[in-house]
């Protein structure tokens, strides 16, 4: 069920709308379920239509106009609540939408249970499917009902109404929800013939942007930049930065004024004093490897930090998962800036469906997900161009980083998260899928000679042994032999990669194993083979303590 309350001024305009049957054509029989005391006259049954309908409003505007008297009337004195159930609930009777009734009013402190003194209120029923509640808010001993936090309270109360009446059980969030477009908003981007509002177009720049950048000056520099967005940074009288606001060029009011929104306005989370936390400290890009004369693939480093994200959700306390989960976020809003033009439409809905996500009212301790930051930032110059391989193993790996964050926010009862993760895995499973046909096929048709097939076969059984048949089956295992055989080459032990891969992380959510695999031992096979003397030295270590057999579990989808 869901509720939507607003107010007013106009008792007879609302009651004159609840029972009319002429301008809304859906309204058919109203009538009134329940009232404050039961015996309220009902337009909807009485003969003389006009007449009960003057007398109920009357009756429902005796202490607002008691209270006028004496100056302490409000001027937005009538309350509005709306409550309708899901399109697959039975249809309740008039007696349970009544009791329903009494619930929400008490609940909200309208009409509290026992309270001779609480306001006159009316519940019209004019469709099967919801009713509306019509009140005046003022009390019996003349004061104005405390109804705060009146749509939170509400809601519990709805979701505990679901449980004992057997009806559908709405997705509830935690108010950590970006606002949504206005009615208002969204018609006027239809008659400019944009797609998004402007509200939306720009959350997604300012959070392309916080994903890009390296601290909160550079932040606002890039932002300034933009084409066609309008930058007013406000200063505290020390020169210090306030806050921000940002408007789309040309949209404007009625007075012609820009029509500015504040970073807080865009998502909880954009504001400047959250920008600034997340962006204080990012740790920069990882220094040139010794004797390598290079810098590590920023496409590895990004997948390895991302590889750990799990890890993190399972092991570490729920204020350093949450960090980990809102940096793994920025990674996804960079994407689409990165990534090739067949992809981005796929990782811009993953990046827009896994915002909802990244937020909860878990307090972030940011200061612990800024190497992952920083391992993200490094990618800005990094395009995923080539054959595609970066990318694709980094959305590899990104899959089963949304599948651990689903679990970690379904066992903390963060419905609205589950769900945003579950509508993510859709866009990045696509997008996975097509980015990495291309790196596959390629290596595929480097694999080696049916021998050396065979040979690296028996080596994912002896390593594998609970996925060798997985493996072994699974289209991508030529590029899985072909990633072997050339680490083979650049002096590595493949067997000892693929103990190494194996225990990096759990392979039973993997929706290719082989391609997860092929991955890793690219990752892997990149660095710097070790010396005779160290393998002879990792040897007997190996042969100690081989890799734990993992219990096969039931794959995600």
């Amino acid at each position: 069920m869901i509720a939507k309350i607003s107010g007013g001024k106009d008792t007879a305009g609302l009651i004159r709308y609840l029972f009319d049957t002429k301008k809304a054509k859906d309204h058919t029989g109203p009538h009134l379920v329940a009232s404050w005391d039961g015996f309220a006259p009902d337009p909807g049954r009485a003969d003389d239509f006009d007449t009960t309908k003057r007398r109920l409003v009357a009756d429902l505007d005796l202490h607002v106009k008691q209270a006028r008297r004496l100056g302490r009337a409000p001027e937005k004195h009538t309350w509005h609540c709306s409550i309708r159930a899901a399109e697959s609930d039975r249809h309740l009777s008039d007696e349970e939408w009544a009791d329903i009734a009494r619930r929400v009013v008490a609940a909200t402190g309208i009409a509290p249970d026992g309270d001779p003194d609480g306001c006159r209120w009316v519940a019209v029923r004019h469709a099967p499917d919801h009713i509306h509640i019509a009140t005046t808010k003022v009390r019996g001993d003349l004061r104005t009902a405390r109804h705060w936090n009146d749509y939170l309270t509400a809601d519990r109360e709805l979701a505990a109404i679901e449980k004992e009446y057997g009806l559908h059980q709405v997705v509830r969030g935690d108010r950590t929800a970006a606002k949504r477009p206005t009615r208002a908003e969204q018609e006027k981007a239809r008659r400019q013939g944009r797609t998004t509002t402007s509200r939306e177009q720009l959350r997604t720049t300012v959070r392309q942007l916080v994903s890009i950048a390296t601290s909160p000056e550079e932040f606002l520099h890039l932002l300034d930049g933009v084409d066609g967005v309008r930058l007013d940074v406000q200063h505290f009288p020390s020169g210090d930065i306030r806050g921000y606001k940002v408007a789309v060029e040309g949209d404007t009011n009625a007075a012609d004024e820009p029509v500015w929104f504040s970073g807080s306005q865009l998502a909880p989370d954009l504001s400047f004093p959250k920008i600034a936390e997340r962006l204080t400290g990012i740790e920069g890009a990882s220094p040139v490897q010794s004797g390598s004369g290079r810098r590590p693939n920023p496409w590895h480093q990004a997948t390895a930090a991302a590889e750990r994200i799990p890890h993190h959700l399972d092991h570490t306390d729920d204020t350093v998962a949450q960090a980990h989960i809102a940096a793994f976020a920025e990674a996804l809003d960079i994407l689409p800036l990165l990534a090739p033009y067949h992809l981005q439409a796929q990782l811009q809905q993953a990046a827009l469906a896994f915002e909802r996500a990244s937020r909860s009212r878990i307090h972030a301790q940011q200061d612990q997900a800024r190497a992952l930051r920083g391992a993200i930032r490094a990618l800005r110059t990094t395009p995923a161009t080539g054959d595609g391989s970066g990318l694709a193993m980094f959305l590899d790996i990104a899959v089963l980083v949304v599948i651990a964050a689903a679990r970690w926010h379904q066992a903390r009862h963060h419905d609205q998260q589950v769900a945003a993760a579950h509508q993510t895995l859709i866009h990045l499973q696509a997008a996975s899928e097509h980015a990495a046909a291309q790196p596959l096929t390629a290596l595929a048709q480097r694999k080696p000679p049916a021998r050396t097939m065979e040979h690296h076969a028996q080596q994912i059984r002896a390593v594998l042994p609970d996925h060798a048949d997985q493996v072994l089956a699974d289209p991508a295992w030529p590029a899985l032999a072909a990633a072997l055989a050339q680490a083979e080459t650049a002096g590595h032990d493949p067997q000892q990669l693929l103990q190494h891969a194996a225990r990096q992380r759990t392979l039973d959510d993997a929706r290719s194993t082989a391609r997860t695999l092929t991955w890793r031992i690219q990752r892997l096979g990149e660095r710097h083979a070790p010396g005779p003397r160290a393998q002879a030295t990792h040897a007997p270590h190996a042969a100690v303590h081989p890799a734990a057999p993992q219990q096969p579990q039931a794959r995600r989808r």
